[in-house]
C-alpha cells in the first residue's frame, strides 16, 4: 500500500496511509538542520494489522474509554463492543484505526492536503447512526500540521475523534522521552479509578503533580508516588483546557532540549489526553527500532473519557443535521539560541 506525502519548504516531511489514516513517519530537522522522523510506527500496513498500540492512527468513533461499554441516549440503551476489560476503548474492536479510508490530494488555502472520507455504518461498534466522516491532514510552510475532523449523521450517536500519534521529539528511535520538557495549559484533570474511568469529579492541579502551567520535565514527575499515577505506571490523564468552548486556543507545548526541536498544540477541543507510553513493554518498530515504556508521549485532543455517561462534562452527542467540527494544529519549530 503507498503512502500519501506532505511536505513544505522548512524540511517537515509527513508521511499518511490509508488503513487507519495512519501517520506512518513524520520528519522534522533539528537545529543543525539534521532530519528525523519524531513518531513511533511500524514500516508496513501488515505490521499495524498484527497488532499495534494504535501507532499514529484516527481513533473513533469514539477516542477513550466508555465505561461498561455502553451509554443510554434519548431512553434507548446502546451496548458497544468491550475490548478494554470491561470498558469499550478508541472505538471497540474494528475502530477507525483499522479500517480502509479513501484518500484525495488537494489544497487547503495554499498549503497542501490530504482529505480522508470513512462512512461507519449504523450500528457499526455499536453506535448508532450513519456517520460520514472527514479528516482533513495539511501542512504549511510555517509548520503547521493540521488535522480537521468533520462528521455527520442520520441518527442522534455520540462523536469524539482524535490522532493517537506517538512522539518523541529526539527521533523515533532515541529512547526515553523523561528528558522532554512539558506546559499544558490546564488548571484542572478528570481523576480517574484503577481502570481509567473518570469518577465525574474536575479536580483543580493546584498541589497535584499534574501542575503543568509552569513548565516541568517528565522525569520529575513520572515516578512520583501518587495514585493517579500509580494506577497506569505513568501518565496517563486527561486535563481540562484553559479555553472558552469551540475556542482555538494554545493548549499545550513539548520542548527537547538536546535537538532544539519544539511542538506547540491548538484546538479547538476541551480536552488533553497526555500519556507517557506507558504499555509500550518492547515492540518491535519501523526502521529496527524497539519501543520500550516511555520512549514516546502522546497529546491527544478530545472531549472527555465515558462523556455519554457523565452528564457534568461537555456533550459529545451529534444529532442529525448538526457538523461535528473540530481541529487541532501541531505546530514545530526550533528553540532560540
Amino acid at each position: 500500500m503507498n503512502y500519501f506525502k506532505l511536505s513544505n519548504k522548512n524540511g517537515i516531511e509527513v508521511s499518511i496511509s490509508p488503513y487507519g489514516g495512519i501517520i506512518q513517519s513524520l520528519k522534522v530537522p533539528d537545529r543543525d538542520g539534521k532530519q528525523a522522523d519524531i513518531t513511533l510506527g511500524f514500516d508496513t500496513v501488515a505490521d499495524y494489522q498484527a497488532g499495534s498500540p494504535y501507532f499514529g492512527s484516527l481513533v473513533g468513533r469514539f477516542c477513550n474509554r466508555i465505561a461498561g461499554g455502553r451509554f443510554m441516549l434519548d431512553e434507548t440503551f446502546y451496548p458497544l463492543a468491550v475490548n478494554n476489560g470491561i470498558n469499550h476503548l478508541h472505538g471497540g474492536e474494528v475502530g477507525f484505526d483499522k479500517v480502509l479510508w479513501s484518500i484525495e490530494e488537494m489544497k487547503f488555502g495554499e498549503a497542501p492536503a490530504l482529505k480522508l472520507n470513512y462512512t461507519s455504518a449504523d450500528g457499526e461498534e455499536g453506535y448508532p447512526g450513519e456517520l460520514k466522516v472527514e479528516v482533513m491532514y495539511s501542512l504549511n510552510d510555517t509548520n503547521d500540521f493540521t488535522i480537521r475532523y468533520r462528521a455527520t449523521t442520520d441518527k442522534s450517536t455520540h462523536v469524539n475523534l482524535t490522532n493517537h500519534a506517538y512522539f518523541n521529539l529526539a527521533g523515533h528511535d532515541a529512547g526515553s522521552i523523561t528528558d522532554h520538557d512539558v506546559w499544558i495549559n490546564a488548571d484542572f484533570f478528570t481523576p480517574t479509578d484503577a481502570g481509567s474511568i473518570p469518577s465525574g469529579e474536575i479536580r483543580p492541579v493546584q498541589d497535584t503533580p499534574f501542575d503543568f502551567r509552569k513548565t516541568k520535565k517528565i522525569e520529575d514527575v513520572i515516578n512520583l508516588d501518587d495514585e493517579q499515577i500509580n494506577f497506569c505506571g505513568g501518565i496517563d490523564i486527561n486535563f481540562v483546557l484553559n479555553k472558552l468552548p469551540y475556542d482555538f486556543s494554545h493548549a499545550a507545548t513539548a520542548v527537547h532540549e538536546s535537538s532544539g526541536r519544539t511542538m506547540d498544540v491548538f484546538t479547538t477541543e476541551p480536552g488533553l489526553q497526555f500519556y507517557t507510553g506507558n504499555n509500550l513493554n518492547g515492540i518491535n518498530g519501523k526502521d529496527g527500532a524497539f519501543y520500550k515504556k516511555c520512549d514516546a508521549f502522546c497529546f491527544e485532543t478530545q472531549h472527555f473519557p465515558d462523556s455519554p455517561n457523565k452528564s457534568m462534562f461537555p456533550s459529545t452527542r451529534l444529532d442529525p443535521g448538526q457538523v461535528y467540527d473540530t481541529s487541532t494544529v501541531y505546530k514545530f519549530g526550533l528553540l532560540e539560541t
